[in-house]
């Protein structure tokens, strides 16, 4: 490993081609860079952006204030992961509306919601299906089971979504992507190869200080023909056909549609929402949900960082109004977000 170390090393140092915009699209690889101190090892003519690699920041304001809504006008039960209890809303976060009497319950799992909602039959419980490739499996299972428990009382606010045409969107943001290697577990590298015919540029990487080294040598490497190009530098996780059981699952349980993202607007075919048979579980549609269109904070520039358009530390209000203690946008809020990377390690 340090053999492989030092060479990547050696092969980054030693960059003295174009300059190169590389994007991370996954957060977990932004919180990783950052706290390695990776990007001091970079030459002055390759750069480390963010992308919108963490589901809790794309997700819109409008989303928020749809499950505020469930929560305090039809008295659901929110069953959520942690991050989004504290992400701003047009008026208030789910953490204010359980202080004005709503139960808000924090969960590791979508199947913990489906637990409880059949422990409590009396109780109308609504999981956020928020996420991508890699946890919509566990929301379609959750679904499956609710089925086969014949429940009556749960149903999933559905936010899920999908890269392949996010990486189109984001076409031009950057010389090259990091593909997310979690997500390329599930889904295969089928997609970013064909990437390559539409002209974008990427590699899988893993999580490790060495995986993430050697991945960003390989576009140094690969950067020199000037011509697009794929490579996988986590085999030994992601395999060319993915996970066929949870790909099967999702295509059992949910179809595409489009769907907003935070910063980048609708992307035609990006999201997931319940196939027919399953829309009883649809909570827009069991609760007649008016389409909501969200207010963000008009100085938080979480969209702008999404893109790739400035840094966490470009935003006026980054470290003073805007902390993790009293967070004006998801990127500050979500354990993956961007500018809570480069809060919480300081720009390195």
């Amino acid at each position: 490993m340090e053999d492989s170390v030092s060479a990547a090393k050696k092969i980054i140092a030693s960059y003295h081609g174009p300059a190169l915009r590389i994007m991370e699209v996954c957060g977990t690889h932004t919180h990783e860079i950052m706290r390695l101190g990776i990007r001091r090892l970079l030459p002055e003519n390759v750069k480390l952006i963010s992308g919108p690699g963490c589901p809790v920041c794309v997700t819109p304001v409008g989303y928020i204030d749809e499950a505020v809504l469930l929560a305090l006008k039809h008295n659901a039960v929110i069953c959520t992961f942690g991050d989004l209890i504290r992400v701003p809303g047009s008026e208030m976060d789910l953490a204010g509306a359980r202080r004005r009497g709503a139960e808000v319950r924090m969960v590791y799992s979508p199947l913990d919601s489906e637990e409880y909602a059949k422990a409590h039959p009396e109780k109308e419980v609504v999981f956020l299906a928020v996420g991508f490739e890699t946890t919509t499996p566990a929301a379609c299972l959750a679904v499956k089971k609710a089925v086969k428990d014949g429940l009556h009382n749960y149903s999933l606010l559905v936010a899920n979504k999908t890269m392949p045409n996010a990486y189109l969107a984001l076409k031009g943001s950057a010389d090259a992507f990091l593909y997310p290697g979690h997500v390329c577990a599930i889904t295969g590298t089928a997609v970013c190869e064909s990437l390559v015919k539409q002209g974008i540029s990427g590699v899988v990487a893993g999580f490790t200080a060495s995986e993430l080294l050697a991945a960003i040598a390989v576009i140094l490497k690969l950067s020199e023909a000037e011509k697009p190009f794929f490579r996988n530098c986590y085999p030994r996780v992601v395999k060319p056909e993915g996970n066929a059981a949870a790909q099967a699952l999702m295509r059992e349980i949910m179809e595409p549609c489009d769907t907003e993202w935070r910063g980048l607007g609708i992307i035609k075919g990006s999201g997931l929402h319940l196939r027919e048979p399953y829309r009883t579980f649809d909570a827009s549609r069991r609760y007649s949900l008016p389409k909501i269109t969200g207010r963000s904070n008009p100085l938080c520039r979480c969209g702008e960082v999404l893109q790739g358009k400035c840094l966490p530390s470009d935003c006026k209000v980054f470290g003073t109004v805007c902390t993790p203690q009293h967070p004006a946008g998801a990127c500050m809020v979500s354990n993956e977000g961007a500018c809570s990377a480069y809060y919480q390690y300081g720009g390195t």
